[in-house]
């Protein structure tokens, strides 16, 4: 997401373009910081890559969840993460079948009035969605910042999905990483979920290649619950195609955006024709939002519906257009991998 002073690293919200937001050097012809260049360069792939392990936390979930105190948490800057500026013509995001999850709650979800669809705006219908979206805190180079995330049906009832940049960024795995459902102005309704293990993409985690900007959590039962238990999760939806009608969510930080309510997008997507395979949403959310959830079949009555996509980046020549990444066969093994870990 967007950035402020700094020399141009990669983050989402530090100091780098928004990933979820534009490029942060001036890109006037689509020339961004050379030193951005190489750790955006996607390689292709002949066919969905084998899933590498991930980071496991060693420091204690309770000093983690302590360190998050509602001063830090309204403090923590916005992760961005910078824009692609050539485009990989080998790219392509392995798809097979269409798989769909079906979301899980806690308990019976009443019917809400529906929202009006817009290009950002906070969120008021309620609803599963207002539990299960939640801020993301870490530390990245010694700094605290904050992505989005989404907690989702799973098999061990504990897994975060987010973005890639919103778990590594730069080679390094993110430390003190804590997932707050529910989140409003340094609040944590449903408490701090501290990550055991965080998990991304190979190609990700190989290289940060754009396309597959997509990471997991698995994190730490809390008071003896599962997270799921606690605040339900959305379905998930792999191989689902282009232009869909979809619904993004996230906790933008950087202005007009404070991070202290869940905001929202929603309209029918494109594949990006510049350079990546993903899918691009009319929205102004800027950093900050990176990692939050994008749905397909969004049910605005009871907030709930089948994650197909992140909150990845945005151009800086492209205003008021997020990208999000295909959630193909990549996506769909990462998620297999954090659910059974």
């Amino acid at each position: 997401m967007r950035r402020t002073t700094r020399p141009i690293p990669v983050v989402d919200g530090i100091s780098a373009p928004h990933p979820a937001r534009r490029s942060r050097a001036a890109l006037g012809t689509l020339t961004a910081a050379g030193t951005l260049l190489a750790l955006l360069l996607p390689t292709g792939q002949a066919g969905a890559a084998t899933p590498q392990p991930g980071h496991r936390t060693a420091t204690p979930h309770t000093t983690v969840g302590a360190y998050w105190t509602p001063d830090r948490m309204r403090a923590a800057t916005p992760l961005d993460l910078a824009t692609p500026t050539k485009k990989a013509p080998t790219t392509t995001v392995p798809r097979s079948a269409p798989l769909k999850v079906s979301p899980t709650l806690p308990r019976a979800v009443p019917s809400l009035p529906n929202a009006l669809p817009q290009a950002g705006g906070p969120w008021t219908g309620g609803g599963a969605v207002a539990k299960t979206t939640g801020r993301v805190f870490f530390t990245y180079q010694g700094r605290n910042a904050s992505c989005s995330g989404d907690a989702v049906t799973s098999g061990n009832k504990s897994t975060v999905i987010t973005a890639g940049h919103c778990v590594k960024l730069q080679g390094a795995w993110h430390t003190n990483w804590a997932f707050v459902p529910g989140y409003h102005d340094g609040q944590a309704p449903y408490g701090k979920w501290t990550a055991a293990k965080t998990l991304a993409t190979p190609q990700w985690t190989a290289s940060e290649d754009i396309n597959y900007d997509i990471g997991a959590a698995v994190v730490a039962p809390l008071d003896g619950k599962k997270l799921t238990d606690v605040v339900g999760g959305q379905g998930l939806s792999f191989n689902s195609g282009y232009n869909k009608a979809m619904y993004a969510f996230g906790f933008p930080a950087a202005a007009p955006y404070d991070g202290s309510k869940l905001i929202y997008c929603s309209g029918n997507t494109i594949k990006d024709p510049l350079f990546s395979q993903d899918h691009g949403l009319p929205c102004n959310m800027t950093g900050g939002s990176s990692g939050g959830p994008w749905f397909t079949t969004f049910d605005e009555k009871t907030g709930t519906g089948l994650q197909s996509s992140v909150n990845s980046f945005g151009y800086q020549f492209w205003p008021n257009t997020m990208f999000g990444p295909y959630f193909g066969d990549d996506a769909k093994n990462l998620y297999n991998t954090a659910q059974s870990s």
